[in-house]
């Protein structure tokens, strides 16, 4: 994220924007139709040279015939729009709670959860965990002064882009009070006449930045740069701001469970985009016509709202887990992390129950392209970062539509110890709030596509355990045997090393592989 707003930052100084070229066209292809786009992770590598899924072929060649059983997929995200057209059939309804009764009918502790629970409450905007670590007495621990320094690196990253993001907001307004128009295209701002001064600077300025930002979408661009950075300075990286007041509980200590709401999606909070998002991967109806299609058919999301706008809470993704672990879910997914976890403890405990009970957990690797084997990342299934504590959790990292060196997004997190395998993460079509669909990119996107493979090998062969579901994944993929760019700085490295795997998610093979163990 901060890497496309630096690159917004420059057009603003130099009023020019500048487009950068492949050094590797080895594996050029033809641009995706617009069709193909929407659904390209569900594509097959053999057959349409992408480095999709293959999860057409198992629902054309596989299961046509053949009738699944129900799986409860909960998604612990930032809330989930359960009234989206191509959701709502398969929004998890609670049979043993009568709604808005104002009872906890089924005595699971959770009053009127009828789809799901909401750990955050009212919160919504909240600070990262080493600015909360900061708020408080330094203990001169190495976890501190790391904390310190973590805090005034990103904070000098960020306060110099808000002259900018203010320019921009600034020739923005010029040119909607010019057009008289609250929204305007790019074809609006290429006709617009510029005589003033002031009128062609904020054309120019806006020009460039429709170039760099793709044309079509760019105020919604705007919009998302102005909310990153302000978001960041107001809530994120505010030492004064306190966002879990509100929630009204301790947030350090573990038995004080009481809180929250049964509220999981409220119309016009804009951060249900993500976890909206992510529940369609998984399980927006397929074949449908509209929209994109869910990767799994049977799947019926629980949502659980945990994940604010800002780092989550130890305590809430513990409890979150549990809750879906009570309340039937066989697979959770976690598109969430950060790099400090002060209550990691919790977590790996809830992990471990999750075991006992036979259910998966697919998390995201992270979307700071760095090598997570040597560096911070929570949450995470290792103490050591060698060792594997539970035999439940998958750590997906994220792959792009062009098969070849440049197939792993540059964002993505790796480690050849601490991230599993590989799945479509970048140009990923999916809901959004408000009857609406969108793209959107990161190992959040990656790891609800294989939370979705891993219900539909739940619902097929329900025989299976989670552990054995997690191998079939992991070792019925598609091998790459060639070196992949990683990172930033674009560094070389076998494929092999990227993953414990070597391998890119198959749900075509996974499938075939079940169905031989299921045996």
């Amino acid at each position: 994220m901060i890497k496309k707003f630096l690159a917004l930052s420059f057009i603003a100084l130099s009023y020019t924007a500048f487009s950068q070229t492949s050094a590797d066209e080895t594996y050029k292809k033809q641009p995706l139709s617009e069709q193909q786009l929407q659904r390209w992770s569900h594509l097959d590598l053999v057959q349409d040279s992408i480095p999709g899924m293959s999860v057409d072929k198992v629902y054309t060649e596989l299961i046509k015939d053949k009738k699944g059983v129900k799986v409860i997929v909960a998604v612990i995200d930032s809330g989930v729009d359960i009234v989206h057209p191509d959701l709502q059939s398969r929004i998890w309804t609670n049979k043993n709670e009568k709604p808005n009764n104002k009872k906890d009918d089924d005595k699971n502790g959770f009053v009127d959860d009828a789809h799901g629970w909401n750990f955050l409450g009212e919160a919504n905007n909240e600070n990262l965990e080493l600015v909360r670590m900061l708020k408080k007495p330094n203990d001169g621990s190495e976890v501190y002064k790391n904390a310190l320094a973590d805090y005034e690196k990103k904070y000098d990253q960020v306060f110099p882009l808000k002259p900018t993001v203010d320019m921009f907001l600034k020739a923005d307004k010029t040119i909607r009070e010019e057009l008289k128009k609250e929204d305007y295209t790019l074809e609006d701002l290429n006709q617009m006449p510029s005589v003033k001064y002031e009128l062609f600077q904020s054309k120019r300025m806006m020009q460039s930045f429709a170039e760099q930002s793709g044309g079509k979408n760019f105020r919604d661009d705007l919009m998302e740069f102005k909310d990153y950075v302000y978001d960041q300075l107001n809530f994120n990286l505010n030492k004064e701001f306190d966002g879990r007041k509100i929630v009204g509980d301790n947030p350090d200590d573990i038995k004080d469970n009481k809180y929250g709401n049964n509220v999981v999606y409220s119309k016009g909070r804009k951060d249900s985009l993500h976890g909206t998002h992510v529940a369609g991967i998984i399980a927006q109806v397929r074949g449908n016509g509209i929209g994109g299609d869910g990767v799994a058919d049977n799947a019926e999301i629980m949502p659980i709202r945990a994940v604010p706008n800002g780092d989550e809470y130890d305590k809430d993704i513990a409890l979150a887990i549990r809750y879906a672990v009570d309340n039937g879910a066989k697979v959770i997914n976690g598109s969430f992390g950060k790099d400090y976890s002060p209550h990691k403890e919790w977590v790996w405990e809830a992990l471990k129950y999750a075991e006992t009970k036979d259910v998966l957990i697919v998390f995201a690797a992270g979307n700071d392209g760095k090598n997570i084997d040597t560096e911070p990342s929570f949450p995470s299934d290792s103490t050591d970062k060698k060792t594997e504590i539970v035999s439940n959790v998958l750590v997906i990292g994220a792959l792009n539509n062009n098969y070849g060196s440049k197939m792993v997004a540059d964002f993505s997190n790796y480690g050849a110890v601490n991230v599993d395998i590989f799945a479509p993460g970048v140009k990923i079509y999916a809901t959004i709030p408000d009857g609406k669909y969108k793209y959107e990119q990161g190992t959040s996107m990656a790891s609800p596509n294989v939370a979705g493979v891993a219900a539909i090998i739940r619902s097929y062969y329900p025989n299976l355990k989670a552990a054995q579901v997690k191998q079939i994944i992991m070792q019925s993929g598609t091998p790459i045997n060639f070196d992949v760019e990683i990172g930033d700085e674009h560094q070389l490295m076998p494929f092999s090393q990227t993953c414990v795997s070597g391998k890119i998610v198959n749900a075509y093979n996974a499938m075939k592989m079940a169905a031989e163990l299921s045996k």
